[in-house]
């Protein structure tokens, strides 16, 4: 059963929402200070994290940041007021999705799911279809490897988010294919909740600055973004 860590000091949020994600087989375990959230990350188990904005020692941002350090754990940021601009930052410091507060606990759930698919790989039906769909991609300095979720730059590892991997994947998979910001954010988000451009920006421009100095995903002006790097044999 994957295991979700909470990390929120409303002592009242966590035991009824624990009951709730256990009915869709979810284990979910409250911290209410991010330093025992760390603690526990660190003692390893977990598939995702909850990460509320407003907390004492420190707040959900910089939490964010810390464990982005030396994590690549999907991350959910809760935001009390559902500003935009709290969305924004936390995309930039590497949270994979949003949810402002008050939620239904039925959405939370969902783009808990989305992440764990997303981080697991969908199920797939059919041999071939899983062969090809677990094949290298190789490119000129690059090379992505679906089932381990790995990349390369030019020989080296490149640590990458749950979302950057996926948008990464997404482009490579049908390079030179323009891909617009909403058909970027329904393929990775699995749902069109919340939609605003700004989000696939701030990715994007994530990305970039982690695969350089190849030069490899293009901007095209009022368009989309896409993948211009050239094809190489595995």
């Amino acid at each position: 059963m994957p295991r979700i860590l909470l990390i929120d000091d409303d002592d009242h949020l966590g035991p009824p929402l624990a009951t709730y994600f256990r009915r869709y087989e979810l284990d979910l375990v409250q911290a209410t200070r991010p330093s025992e959230g760390l603690a526990r990350l660190r003692e390893g188990g977990f598939d995702a994290a909850i990460l509320d904005v407003m907390l004492p020692e420190m707040d959900g941002f910089e939490l964010c940041r810390t464990i982005r350090k030396d994590n690549d754990i999907p991350i959910v940021m809760l935001t009390a007021r559902g500003d935009v601009m709290d969305r924004v930052v936390g995309l930039e410091l590497g949270a994979d999705d949003y949810l402002p507060k008050p939620f239904e606990p039925r959405e939370l759930v969902a783009r808990v799911q989305t992440l764990l698919r997303r981080r697991n790989g969908s199920v797939r039906t059919g041999q071939a279809h899983a062969t090809a769909e677990a094949a290298l991609l190789s490119f000129e300095g690059l090379v992505i490897d679906p089932a381990r979720r790995s990349v390369q730059r030019q020989g080296q590892a490149v640590e990458l988010t749950g979302t950057e991997f996926e948008l990464l994947l997404l482009l490579a998979r049908e390079p030179g294919r323009v891909f617009s910001r909403d058909d970027i954010l329904n393929r990775l988000r699995g749902h069109e909740a919340d939609l605003y451009t700004r989000a696939v920006d701030i990715v994007v421009s994530r990305l970039r600055k982690k695969l350089e100095p190849l030069d490899c995903i293009k901007t095209l002006r009022n368009a989309g973004y896409s993948l211009a790097l050239r094809r190489t044999q595995p």
